[in-house]
């Protein structure tokens, strides 16, 4: 790919953003970017396999699928160019993916070694405070959760549990769960609980079928 190409796709990246003309220049040509497409179906990543790179989705749109323990319920999440696949997990006590990704569509990607990604916090300061941004700023929402006030009604309680449990607070959601483990991680009886997402329903905030929730926006039933 020409480097014109590159340059393009790189500034579109959150890691990269702020940094000056000169600065990618260096970047592009002392730095080995891997890039790679994917088509449709195709799995990037499983749930537990070794983090050594950072990979950038630069076009197109992939879903990440993260699992119960016992598998006893999954939620997947969708998103588009351009993202991260969970940097967090680069560093750390645990290298490893916790979430399946897989591609929606025709998929493009561009990835970075740990080694590359070392050089470059150490070489780049905007880079450096970049990745900590995104790093902290997902620390600073786990933190919080805790703190916050407990939800008092069933609608809230669905809620809370699936924000809980993704990776963004937003977006397009699919929960795949059998409606007695909802009703028991949310304490909550199971006829009650079905009655409130077939209300939600039929007001068009979820698409409910057998064994699945689809969340059209969750950030816009957060409460």
């Amino acid at each position: 790919m020409p480097n014109t190409k590159l340059r393009e796709r790189i500034l579109e990246l959150p890691l990269f953003q702020g940094m000056s003309r000169n600065d990618l220049e260096q970047v592009i040509t002392s730095t080995k970017f891997r890039q790679f497409n994917m088509s449709k179906g195709k799995t990037v990543v499983d749930e537990g396999d070794t983090c050594d790179s950072l990979i950038f989705l630069v076009n197109g749109t992939i879903s990440a699928t993260g699992r119960a323990d016992d598998n006893g319920y999954s939620i997947t999440e969708t998103f588009s160019a351009p993202e991260i696949l969970q940097p967090e997990r680069i560093f750390g006590l645990t290298q490893r993916y916790t979430r399946t990704i897989k591609t929606v569509n025709d998929c493009s990607f561009i990835s970075l070694g740990k080694m590359e990604t070392l050089a470059l916090a150490d070489n780049y300061d905007i880079f450096r405070l970049n990745m900590l941004n995104i790093v902290c700023t997902k620390s600073q929402r786990l933190t919080r959760f805790p703190w916050r006030i407990k939800p008092k009604d069933i609608r809230h309680k669905i809620v809370r549990f699936i924000e809980t449990r993704c990776l963004r607070p937003a977006g397009e959601k699919l929960v795949c769960i059998k409606m007695e483990r909802l009703s028991d991680e949310i304490g909550e009886s199971r006829l009650n609980v079905s009655r409130e997402l077939n209300a939600m329903n039929a007001e068009g905030a979820i698409s409910l079928r057998r064994g699945e929730i689809r969340v059209f926006a969750l950030e816009k039933l957060i409460m």
